[in-house]
C-alpha cells in the first residue's frame, strides 16, 4: 500500500477500470471472485447481426438484466477515483466497463472503452436513444414477461434456458421504423473505434504511470495499454482481486478490495469527501 500511495502521489496517472471495480455495486464480473463459478458465452456481433434467433434471445436477456444494471449506484472505489481526480492527480480514465458508474460518482472525461449500456443505437439510420425508453416498448411488447434470473453478467445479459425466451418480441427502430436496435456497446468480434483507441494510447504515453483497477487483463483490448505503457518505461500499478495477465510488468501489485483499498487510498492523497477541491 506504501509503494501503490507513493506511485499516485506522484500524480499523472491514467486509471484502466474493470469489471471488479463495479462488483461491490451489485454488477458480478467475469473472472474475479463473483464470476468464477459461471461459463458465460456473450454475444458475438455477428451472432447478434445476422441471426434473428441469437438476438432474440440476447434482448430477452439483456432486458431482464437491465434491471439490475440500471439500479446500480457507484460504490466506494469509484467515489475515491473521482476524489484522486477532483485533487488533480489523474491525467485521465479509461475504462473497460459499460455500467456508467464512473460518470454516475462525479468523474469527469471517462473514456469509455467499449461503450455504455444505457444507450441504444439503430444500425440504419443511426438514431440513438435511451436504454429507459427501449425498456418500456419491451416491456409493452411482452406483457408478463419475467422469466427467473440465475446469474446477471456485466454486460447485463443474464442467463435464461431458451424455451424462457422462444416467445420474446424485439422490437425496430423507433424513428426509421424498421432499423435494428443495438446496445452501444463493442461486442465481441466488433472493433473498438479507431480515434477512441488512439485517445487512449495518446493518454497513456502521456500518463507519469498507469493504475489498473480490477481487471484480469485477459483479454487484449486492456492488456494493450499495460504493455504500451511498460514498452516506454511507465510506471504500472495494479490492484485486483486474482491474478492478471499483466502482473508480470507491474512495478506494484496489490491483491485486496476495491473500495476498501481505493478509500485509504483517497484518504491519504486527496481532499476529504464532500470538501471543495
Amino acid at each position: 500500500m506504501e509503494a501503490l500511495t507513493s506511485l499516485v502521489a506522484a500524480g499523472g496517472v491514467v486509471v484502466l477500470s474493470g469489471a471488479g471495480l463495479s462488483t461491490e455495486s451489485g454488477i458480478p464480473d467475469y473472472r474475479g471472485p463473483s464470476g468464477a463459478a459461471r461459463r458465460h458465452t456473450p454475444m458475438t456481433y455477428q451472432a447478434f447481426t445476422r441471426d434473428p434467433d441469437a438476438r432474440r434471445r440476447y434482448w430477452a436477456r439483456s432486458h431482464l438484466g437491465w434491471r439490475t444494471i440500471a439500479r446500480a449506484a457507484p460504490n466506494e472505489g469509484h467515489r475515491a477515483v473521482v476524489r484522486l481526480q477532483r485533487a488533480g492527480l489523474l491525467g485521465g480514465i479509461i475504462t473497460q466497463n459499460v455500467d456508467g458508474l464512473h460518470t454516475a460518482a462525479g468523474a469527469t472525461g471517462v473514456i469509455e472503452l467499449h461503450g455504455r449500456l444505457d444507450e441504444v443505437t439503430c444500425l440504419d439510420c443511426g438514431n440513438a436513444t435511451g436504454r429507459d425508453e427501449l425498456h418500456r416498448r419491451l416491456t409493452e411488447a411482452n406483457p408478463g414477461f419475467d422469466a427467473r434470473v440465475a446469474h446477471v453478467n456485466p454486460d447485463g445479459d443474464v442467463e435464461l434456458p431458451d424455451e424462457a425466451v422462444s416467445g420474446f418480441r424485439t422490437v425496430d427502430c423507433g424513428v426509421c421504423g424498421s432499423g435494428m436496435l443495438k446496445p452501444d456497446v463493442v461486442f465481441f468480434g466488433e472493433t473498438v473505434p479507431a480515434p477512441r483507441v488512439a485517445d487512449c494510447f495518446a493518454l497513456v504515453e502521456g500518463s507519469l504511470s498507469l493504475l489498473v483497477l480490477g481487471s484480469s487483463l485477459t483479454v487484449m483490448s486492456g492488456r494493450r495499454f499495460v504493455v504500451r505503457a511498460a514498452k516506454h518505461g511507465i510506471p504500472v500499478g495494479i490492484v485486483n482481486q486474482g491474478a492478471t495477465r499483466g502482473d508480470g510488468y507491474a512495478t506494484v501489485r496489490l491483491d485486496a478490495p476495491l473500495g476498501a483499498t481505493l478509500t485509504g487510498l483517497a484518504a491519504a492523497l486527496a481532499a476529504p469527501a464532500g470538501a471543495s477541491v
